[in-house]
């Protein structure tokens, strides 16, 4: 161990830190974590399963008035937020346990504190030095902010403000149509208040693919969402009885007014104050620059997650932690993710799942393509179920045929479109999954039939 007291020092028990760390005691590396805040991170936390729970009881929230078709009257009069919020509360503690009880189960030492780097393999906790062969920083991100948009967790919000909400507003403007903010245009309307969105570019959830963010949009309007898109924020006043927003438009201004404004407008890095300066590693725009296995220009300092410039999302960070440690360890992993092979997720519903190019991106890169496009009201199971809003779209090469890209709007989306990517990252054609049996009646029917399709053959459709 060349006289070091672990291995590894992990800085941050989030998605990336957690799994990194398990995954370097596994590979026989002596392993310490540093935590200032509650294993799970953010995402955990504050972030993608207390969110994930309000989606689930926002979409049971909303079934209530279904049951009228039936002749069945619901008094949702008692409806008390306050016990959703607890729920989703105990969703997240459940799990944040669960990742304690899997630290002390892989031998993994955890610290308690927060990390400060003080030289190139040590780490200092409240005064107390511990020394690592390796230091991995995953340290995850914040809400950003924007100058006149500070938030105050009252009536200016920020993502995790919104989480630990448990009283409802009657009225609610969204800054900014990410996923993030969709979702919570999802779980906020599910349980009555009235949304409204604004976004900057000229559509919702500009990363996906446009049919996608089309699609979205016409069906959240269906649920009486306002949007604005296209349209810049300027300014923000408080009021007596919550927020005056000034927007801009082509056509000129507007005020809009609601009880609470959530600024969704992306997410900063957590790389100050951690001691980067020590050892003279330099940020850019805020992100620390990592090469090949996540390596930072400091030999034995590795950095993986939203401290990095990559996509912020949980299950990347996962990922890029098991590449670092499995260098570290000797192994022989690929040296980075690549993005067309990482699969998104937004959990409004209908949901959506997607990877690779989008139509926009290969027509900017003028790249010949082809694509089918089979909608959900052509799978049996998803007529059935009442989910018949959606489609399955998958973007293939005019030559071989080789899978550029898929995005799913429909129920399930989330999960579908690993199917899809299985396939890319196996090499598959689309006659591959064409001709592969799938039981019937399933949603995944849809990939099916969207690969039939691509192979000139769809059946039902």
């Amino acid at each position: 161990m060349d006289n070091y007291d672990f291995d590894l020092i992990v800085i941050g028990a989030g998605p990336g830190g957690y799994v990194a760390g398990i995954r370097a005691s596994q590979l026989g590396l002596k392993t310490a974590i540093i935590e200032k805040d509650k294993p799970g991170g953010v995402c955990l936390n504050i972030g993608c399963i207390p969110s994930k729970s309000l989606i689930h009881q926002a979409g049971i929230f909303q079934n209530i008035s279904n049951l009228e078709k039936y002749g069945i009257k619901c008094d949702t009069s008692g409806f008390d937020y306050s016990k959703v919020f607890k729920k989703s509360r105990e969703a997240a503690d459940r799990l944040s346990k669960g990742v304690t009880f899997l630290l002390k189960k892989n031998n993994i030492e955890y610290i308690q504190g927060e990390a400060i780097i003080t030289g190139k393999h040590e780490i200092t906790v409240a005064d107390k030095k511990y020394t690592g062969k390796n230091i991995l920083i995953a340290t995850g991100s914040r809400p950003r902010s924007i100058p006149g948009f500070e938030f105050d967790e009252d009536k200016v919000l920020s993502s995790n403000g919104i989480l630990m909400m448990d009283k409802l507003p009657k009225s609610l403007i969204i800054l900014g149509a990410g996923a993030i903010g969709m979702e919570f245009a999802y779980i906020m309307n599910g349980f009555g208040v009235g949304v409204t969105v604004v976004e900057l570019l000229d559509r919702i959830l500009p990363m996906e693919d446009g049919e996608v963010s089309e699609t979205i949009m016409r069906l959240f309007k269906r649920k009486k969402i306002k949007f604005h898109t296209g349209t810049r924020a300027k300014s923000l006043e408080k009021t007596e009885n919550g927020i005056r927003l000034t927007v801009e438009d082509s056509k000129g201004e507007k005020v809009l007014e609601a009880e609470k404004i959530l600024v969704s407008v992306g997410r900063a890095p957590n790389t100050e104050n951690i001691g980067l300066e020590t050892v003279a590693i330099e940020t850019q725009k805020g992100f620390i620059p990592a090469g090949d296995y996540y390596q930072t220009e400091i030999p034995g300092i590795f950095a993986i997650g939203d401290v990095i410039n990559s996509p912020q999302l949980a299950h990347v960070a996962s990922k890029e932690g098991e590449i670092a440690v499995e260098y570290m360890a000797g192994r022989n992993p690929k040296t980075k993710i690549d993005p067309l092979e990482i699969p998104s997720a937004v959990y409004c519903e209908p949901q959506v799942g997607s990877f690779g190019w989008t139509e926009e991106k290969l027509k900017e890169k003028e790249i010949p393509y082809e694509k089918a496009v089979f909608p959900y009201r052509a799978i049996g199971k998803a007529v059935a179920t009442e989910e018949a809003d959606g489609f399955v779209k998958v973007i293939y090469s005019r030559d071989i045929k080789e899978i550029l890209g898929a995005h799913i709007v429909g129920s399930s989306a989330t999960d579908l479109i690993h199917e899809i990517l299985l396939a890319k990252t196996s090499e598959l054609l689309p006659e591959d999954i064409a001709e592969m049996l799938h039981a019937h009646p399933t949603l995944s029917e849809g990939i099916m039939e969207s690969m039939r399709m691509a192979d000139g053959w769809a059946i039902h459709v």
